[in-house]
């Protein structure tokens, strides 16, 4: 009991909360599991990407060997087994397995000791080698028009003569075409010498088959008169134009181990067919040859 006069002791009791405030360091014991399992499926992952399906089968047969064994039935369950035939836990604790292997497929041989297998391989590398090479043919081709046609736009003098020009691909290859226009001719009339122009136009010709491997065709075609009848004199007129068109190509650089064909076709295959008097069909045609591939000798 406190003396009067006195003042009283007042004793204060703190109480400490365990716990609180950040929840202590639990958090990160959960941090730690998370970064942990992260780690884990990265690495699952990179495995996954790394490894070989040899590899990859080799794992799968260590989680799963082959003493265990797979079953729809009762037996592998935890009760031992509840099946109604002789396999079971119910019967002996036995378990007969049966493996079905895939029958070979028979080797058929062809004629040459080759198997058909082997031979189906080796035509559709072949095949694809084929395409591959065709491809890269008709890229070139593509590339060859498409620089004749800049020389063409880049060169005062040619640029006046471009509209005589026409570059298609067809069947038998990359054909360019030098053609008259009405008072724009190639060459003087039953003359077999072809004029300034026309000699400007089979040397921008001749840089773009120096460029390329192919075997080259001359053509020569002529117009019906203008009556529309055909004379026998067209015949001789456009084979010797279509050869004075390939000794100005030999000029200008074309070997002539190149040139595989030099013609006269007259006015038998005219560019405009409904009307074969036209200054067009009067032409010097030049086909650069798609060359059949030549193939390994291991296809």
């Amino acid at each position: 009991m406190a003396v009067s006069g006195e003042a009283p002791i007042v004793i204060k009791k703190v109480k400490k909360v365990v716990g609180g405030g950040h929840h202590g360091g639990a958090w990160k014991v959960a941090y730690a599991d998370f970064v942990t399992a992260m780690m884990a499926f990265f690495l699952l992952m990179w495995l996954l990407n790394s490894t070989s399906p040899e590899q990859k089968q080799g794992i799968a047969d260590y989680f799963a060997p082959a003493s265990i064994s797979s079953t729809t039935s009762g037996s592998g369950g935890i009760l031992g087994g509840t099946s109604l035939g002789d396999d079971g836990a119910k019967a002996d604790g036995k378990m007969s397995v049966v493996e079905q292997m895939a029958p070979e497929a028979p080797d058929h041989t062809n004629k040459d000791g080759q198997s058909s297998t082997t031979a189906s391989l080796d035509s559709a590398s072949e095949e694809a080698l084929r395409d591959a090479l065709a491809k890269k043919e008709q890229d070139s081709f593509a590339s060859a028009a498409q620089s004749l046609r800049q020389s063409l736009q880049e060169m005062p003098e040619l640029a006046e003569l471009s509209k005589q020009i026409m570059i298609d691909q067809t069947p038998e290859g990359l054909r360019i075409q030098l053609i008259d226009q009405e008072g724009r001719s190639m060459f003087k009339e039953n003359s077999k010498e072809p004029n300034d122009r026309a000699k400007i136009l089979l040397r921008a010709v001749a840089k773009i088959i120096t460029q390329l491997p192919n075997r080259v065709t001359v053509s020569g075609h002529t117009s019906a008169n203008a009556l529309g009848r055909k004379s026998d004199s067209d015949w001789s007129l456009s084979a010797t134009r279509a050869d004075a068109a390939r000794l100005v190509l030999r000029n200008a650089g074309v070997n002539d181990d190149r040139i595989y064909q030099v013609s006269g076709k007259a006015n038998s295959e005219p560019l405009y067919a409904d009307d074969p008097t036209l200054a067009g069909n009067r032409r010097i045609s030049i086909v650069l040859l798609r060359e059949k591939p030549v193939l390994p000798d291991g296809l």
